[in-house]
């Protein structure tokens, strides 16, 4: 087993870039297939999912639009239970296809706070995409359309997702090894 040391913490691998990178292709087919001719609009959310939305647009091959918005409710390990937003969004929405761009929902406070937002432009349809999923960890009821994979309630680090800004350029997902 291969372990890595981020910080004072220490996290083996827990899902391979080979895995990942399938996987995005597959959700990409999905959206491909189901957003043809609609001109879609995906706002990832940054920080933490900028690599998966790279590579979920490099897949795409219909017509699309990409913007990012920057929501921030993280803190080390933990949610601080805040929405922070940095950068806003300044694409009309209004009878747009729109797909929000996740790299993990636990809590669900993020888009709990975000989703209501982008329902008051009146998007033709909003969906998300979200790499990875902690469903015993959810305390609003987010609907996820796009699902790369269900998780358990353990800290990840890796593809996007970081340890106090740190680990987000690594190409596999690690979990956290309890000392």
């Amino acid at each position: 087993m291969s372990v890595i040391q981020v910080n004072d913490k220490k996290f083996k691998l827990y899902i391979s870039a080979a895995v990942i990178s399938n996987r995005i292709k597959e959700l990409a087919a999905e959206l491909n297939k189901e957003y043809e001719g609609k001109r879609p609009i995906f706002i990832a959310i940054l920080n933490g999912a900028f690599m998966f939305a790279s590579d979920l647009f490099k897949e795409i091959n219909i017509d699309a639009e990409i913007c990012f918005i920057k929501l921030a409710s993280y803190k080390g390990t933990r949610s601080t239970g805040n929405v922070i937003t940095s950068i806003g969004l300044d694409e009309p929405l209004k009878d747009r296809h729109v797909i929000i761009i996740e790299d993990i929902v636990d809590t669900g406070n993020t888009l709990h706070q975000f989703l209501p937002q982008l329902h008051i432009q009146q998007p033709a349809s909003l969906k998300i995409a979200a790499l990875l999923h902690k469903p015993t960890a959810l305390q609003y009821p987010i609907k996820i359309d796009y699902l790369g994979f269900n998780v358990p309630n353990i800290f990840l680090l890796g593809f996007g997702l970081d340890y106090d800004g740190l680990g987000r350029n690594l190409r596999e997902i690690y979990e956290v090894v309890e000392n």
